[in-house]
């Protein structure tokens, strides 16, 4: 046997402690308390809801972790992961941009304002921009339709919004993210 590896091959007590330290405490408690009852596999979603609360979104290692702590196979968290839209995959930038899509915005041109985003920021729906900075995403109604069409970045609405008003308005956010990155 070579010098590098163990003696054993029963490492399972220090592969469980590497993912143990990938998740946070109120996770494992989670983990721990349902691993004890039957059917345990059935809070697979519940934990999977708890990671991304902490993280924001799931990565691959806290996929793992999540497999191997309640021993369920890796191929089928990732299956619920990916099947299940709410689930993120990728981090979200700072600020999530939605172009509401429903029938006035549509109607009003939003489909042209999403076209100018996606062209300005380089990515589409349910993608973040290189730099961290924006997510973008499509809904179909925030309940302002007299503005039409409108994009709500974070909390705030704004519209009626033109193609053309789209560069100014991601660099007032970009200066927005500046100021706060700078701020001490």
């Amino acid at each position: 046997m070579s010098a590098c590896c163990p003696s054993s091959t029963d490492n399972w007590a220090d592969l469980e402690r590497g993912y143990r330290a990938m998740l946070p405490e109120d996770v494992l408690a989670f983990i721990d308390a349902n691993r004890r009852g039957e059917r345990s596999e059935s809070m697979l979603i519940a934990t999977l809801h708890m990671v991304q609360a902490h993280f924001g979104h799931l990565g691959p290692g806290q996929l793992e972790a999540v497999a191997q702590l309640m021993q369920i196979p890796l191929a089928k968290v990732t299956g619920v992961a990916t099947f299940y839209h709410y689930f993120r995959l990728q981090p979200r930038g700072k600020y999530l941009i939605n172009v509401c899509l429903g029938t006035a915005c549509y109607v009003k041109g939003a489909e042209k304002v999403a076209q100018k985003l996606m062209d300005e920021l380089g990515i589409h729906f349910g993608e973040t921009s290189k730099d961290g900075i924006f997510s973008l995403e499509s809904t179909r109604c925030v309940g302002t339709c007299g503005l039409a069409p409108v994009v709500m970045i974070g909390d705030e609405v704004h519209g009626p919004l033109t193609p053309n008003q789209v560069p100014n308005l991601l660099e007032t956010y970009l200066a927005r993210a500046a100021e706060e990155m700078a701020a001490p």
